[in-house]
């Protein structure tokens, strides 16, 4: 059984479009509605009979009807201009030159941060060179005493040995 056409109308600038069809969603894809006319009460279902009968005779097709006679179009045209005429003309809005404080301020924080970093690497250097100092001169100081103590073990070292070298042969 076919489903029963119903009859809707939206407007598009001074026609009427009319469609026949099966329900709202598909009148909506017959126009090329992107959004819900009705929800925006942009379209309704028409229930007059004679403006039903061309779309009933050509169901899914648009069929576009002229709204009120040329003269009421030109009257709602005059109209139209006439409301945008009286509103206050728009002042140039002036567009001011854009502050350098930020980007002012912003450089000089970064120049400051690099000089303060600077200075400290300048004083890490010099702790570094004093250490490097302080580690050579240690360095120095550990080889002269383990010469010397060196020196002190294989005196002994050569004492004991004749030491022994003597007592063994007392001993025998």
């Amino acid at each position: 059984m076919p489903r029963r056409l119903k009859v809707f109308r939206t407007t598009i600038g001074f026609h009427d479009a009319y469609v026949a069809a099966p329900s709202r969603k598909a009148a909506l894809a017959a126009w090329g509605a992107t959004k819900d006319l009705f929800a925006m009460e942009a379209a309704e279902e028409v229930t007059d009979t004679e403006l039903m009968e061309e779309p009933l005779a050509h169901p899914s097709q648009v069929i576009q009807k002229v709204r009120g006679s040329l003269e009421q179009q030109l009257d709602a045209l005059k109209a139209t201009f006439a409301a945008q005429s009286d509103k206050a003309p728009q002042r140039e809005h002036k567009v001011s030159k854009p502050s350098r404080a930020a980007l002012d301020k912003a450089e000089a924080a970064l120049v400051k941060f690099e000089q303060q970093g600077e200075d400290r690497l300048a004083k890490l250097r010099k702790r570094e060179a004093s250490l490097a100092k302080e580690r050579a001169d240690l360095e120095r100081e550990i080889a002269s005493g383990r010469e010397e103590l060196e020196s002190r073990r294989e005196k002994a070292d050569q004492a004991y040995r004749s030491s022994m070298t003597e007592w063994r042969s007392a001993g025998s």
